[in-house]
């Protein structure tokens, strides 16, 4: 299930930090600005809200972090979560099975680094594209998704990211043009 907050201005965050683990606290306030602690809480409580829907799981998750820095949660090992923000919003998937969410707000095209991280096709599938940006942002997001995805991050060579995961993976886009988003699921094909 995906969980999105895309109206992070309304979040009373004071409020909010009284609401969550002390773990997730001391992140959220490591952000030097109010927006990068707002997201942070948001995100977290989109989790909360996931589990409690999902799991009917009412305490508030300590994560746990593997080698790779992949968050977990401790005390329920068989659900697997990720979290991504941007300036716009936050966003959670939640499920059975592993699964990779990002997201990111469109931003203007710029070709020099799409070049740096795009592949030969995908970037004639941007310059086919009527928006540019928006399909730059959607790919980066199934690149980013699929990196979290297995726990790898991103890394140096971006450029084959999707062609080496061909027919491995499942994605689902979403493009939000009204608040100017993409966000991208990836999970393992069965």
């Amino acid at each position: 299930m995906i969980y999105i907050n895309d109206n992070i201005g309304a979040l009373q965050l004071e409020a909010a930090l009284d609401t969550i683990s002390e773990q997730r606290r001391e992140q959220a306030l490591k952000f030097k600005y109010e927006l990068g602690q707002r997201l942070c809480v948001a995100a977290y409580l989109l989790l909360k809200e996931g589990l409690r829907q999902e799991y009917g799981i009412d305490e508030n998750p300590i994560l746990g972090y593997d080698a790779q820095g992949k968050p977990f949660l401790v005390a329920h090992r068989d659900i697997f979560f990720n979290l991504s923000h941007c300036r716009e919003a936050a966003v959670c998937a939640i499920g059975n099975s592993p699964v990779g969410v990002d997201i990111e707000y469109v931003r203007e095209y710029r070709q020099g680094l799409a070049e740096y991280t795009m592949n030969a096709q995908e970037m004639e599938r941007i310059r086919q594209s009527d928006i540019p940006g928006v399909e730059f942002t959607r790919l980066w997001t199934m690149k980013e998704s699929l990196l979290k995805l297995s726990g790898e991050g991103i890394r140096n060579s971006m450029r084959d990211v999707l062609h080496n995961a061909s027919g491995k993976v499942n994605f689902t886009t979403v493009i939000n043009l009204n608040r100017q988003y993409v966000y991208s699921i990836c999970t393992e094909r069965c």
